[in-house]
């Protein structure tokens, strides 16, 4: 099992204004973008910190963020519904470590469906416990003594809003968009985030969502199809209780 690193955090950007958050792919010594962490700032108000999805979808997309992760680190892949390690090393970060390590450790499941809900149910309190870690988060109780609730509130607003503004106009203008915006496009037209996103935009602007986030024979469509699937049925389960 592997624990989060204790310690200060780690410093997070002043400004976000003027230039992307460093993002890096491949090779074992960089370690790759923190997708979840993009996905948990867009999930949420960068205000208030309050959620902008209902709780299946968020922390399935949560977990299909890390396991995005750990696709772009080139650690797994995905086939037919199906997770494929094709790479056991373990990654610098220690969370991204600990879903690869569950992943190897249980070989005899492959089926990506049952590999998101297991992640669902803790990937909310470890991706905030990462952001926490790294000065992004901190943590706020709110209500009254006896129904407290916490909610985790953007340290910088600047840094909360980048990914959602930038993803928003890139769309809305339908220009093009790297690996990482496709990724997180994706996360959110199957999480049902996309309308929120495009509130107001022109039809064009979600043909544009689409047909980025759909392209043939990339492995992240079959992740994507399995989010989707998962979404789809929680909210007919809702609908029909």
């Amino acid at each position: 099992m592997v624990n989060a690193p204790s310690g200060p955090a780690g410093r997070h950007p002043e400004s976000v204004r003027l230039a992307r958050p460093a993002r890096a792919f491949g090779s074992a010594a960089a370690q790759t973008s923190r997708i979840a962490d993009e996905f948990f700032f867009m999930a949420h108000d960068d205000r208030t910190g309050r959620p902008r999805l209902f709780e299946t979808a968020l922390s399935h997309g949560l977990a299909a963020g890390l396991l995005a992760e750990l696709y772009y680190a080139r650690r797994i892949t995905f086939d037919q519904g199906h997770i494929r390690v094709r790479d056991a090393r373990p990654p610098a970060d220690w969370l991204q470590h600990l879903v690869l390590e569950q992943l190897v450790n249980a070989p005899q499941h492959t089926a990506t469906r049952v590999w998101l809900a297991f992640f669902a149910a803790s990937a909310y309190d470890q991706v905030s416990l990462r952001m926490r870690q790294a000065g992004l988060l901190r943590a706020e109780q709110i209500g009254m003594l006896w129904r407290q609730r916490t909610l985790h509130v953007p340290t910088d607003v600047n840094t909360a809003a980048w990914s959602w503004a930038h993803l928003s106009q890139q769309l809305r203008h339908r220009r093009p968009l790297d690996d990482v915006d496709v990724t997180l496009a994706g996360l959110a037209l199957h999480t049902q985030l996309d309308r929120a996103l495009l509130d107001g935009a022109p039809f064009a602007a979600r043909v544009h969502l689409r047909q980025l986030v759909h392209r043939p024979s990339s492995p992240l469509g079959d992740l994507f199809a399995e989010l989707d699937s998962a979404i789809g049925g929680a909210v007919l389960s809702h609908r029909t209780s």
